[in-house]
């Protein structure tokens, strides 16, 4: 009774802290909420990368965990842990702590942890003790998943040896990564998360707004982050950058060229920014040299474009 009412205690403090934390937005330093926001959204992003030592000391550091859900993501690695070692307790007890809700979100797992267990039963070759698993435990399932209980207990017949693609498969070692993941995904939807770590969804929201053809060419500029390959693999889903006005950017300077800094064009086609051509044209007395191809002219013979 004590542990509950402490449990309840410390989940109405988070809640106490959240809401202020909300109610500071309009009220406080943007700089000051804006970091705190960055700091969360790094501690979300380790914890679900398994950094859990360093989550909890950036949280502890910056005087925000109450504003992070470390250990709820603590509770959730005992469960991953477990599955990859290959024990389905722990995630069957976490199903039975949550069952109203899995059930609302009208959740596979227990289901999917049940079949696992059983081909475990199987390749292990305790045939009787699996048929009495599947009578007591699978059974109830079978008026919404008869396809899937009629594939899994078949392994009774097929056995890990078999050279049967569609059994084979469920021996193999990727069944328990795919718990672990159906295990993940279960988890972020009870506790209302985004399946992905929401630093990836701000990345990739502002990666949308500078992903561009040019970006994945060889003369893709180092100043661009699409440079990076680590950037490109996150912006590969993403629709391309959709210009409803041309942004003219200067090969030399890599300054916008507008109307303030407007584009001149050299004899040889090629065009740069007025204030990259003004500062070679002073160093070199008047004349210019285009930086791609070598050929040399005056700063008279530059003819101004305009951009409409």
């Amino acid at each position: 009774m004590e542990e509950g009412a402490r449990a309840e205690e410390l989940q109405v403090q988070r809640c106490r802290a959240r809401l202020d934390r909300l109610a500071a937005a309009s009220a406080g330093d943007d700089a000051e909420w804006e970091d705190i926001r960055l700091k969360r959204i790094l501690v979300d992003y380790m914890l679900r990368m398994s950094y859990y030592d360093t989550a909890t000391k950036l949280a502890e550091t910056s005087g925000i965990q109450d504003l992070v859900d470390i250990d709820v993501f603590l509770d959730a690695k005992r469960v991953i842990d477990s599955l990859r070692n290959k024990e389905i307790a722990p995630a069957l007890a976490w199903c039975a702590e949550n069952k109203s809700r899995l059930k609302k979100s009208k959740s596979k797992l227990e289901f999917l942890l049940r079949l696992q267990e059983f081909v475990e039963l199987v390749k292990a070759k305790n045939f009787l003790q699996a048929i009495s698993y599947a009578r007591k435990y699978l059974a109830p399932w079978g008026s919404t998943h008869m396809k899937e209980l009629q594939r899994v207990t078949a392994t009774l017949v097929f056995r890990s040896s078999t050279n049967c693609a569609q059994y084979k498969v469920l021996f193999e070692q990727n069944q328990w990564d795919s718990l672990v993941d159906q295990f993940k995904q279960e988890f972020y939807k009870l506790y209302g998360m985004t399946l992905e770590p929401l630093l990836n969804i701000y990345l990739q929201a502002g990666l949308t707004a500078l992903k561009t053809p040019f970006c994945f060419e060889g003369n893709c500029p180092k100043e661009d982050p699409l440079s990076l390959d680590g950037f490109r693999k996150l912006a590969e889903p993403l629709p391309f950058s959709k210009q409803h006005h041309s942004k003219l950017v200067c090969h030399i300077t890599k300054e916008l060229m507008d109307t303030e800094n407007p584009p001149l064009v050299l004899p040889n086609g090629y065009v740069y920014s007025t204030k990259a051509l003004d500062e070679m044209a002073k160093k070199n007395g008047g004349k210019i040299i285009c930086p791609r191809t070598g050929e040399e002219c005056n700063y008279t013979e530059l003819v101004k474009a305009y951009i409409s």
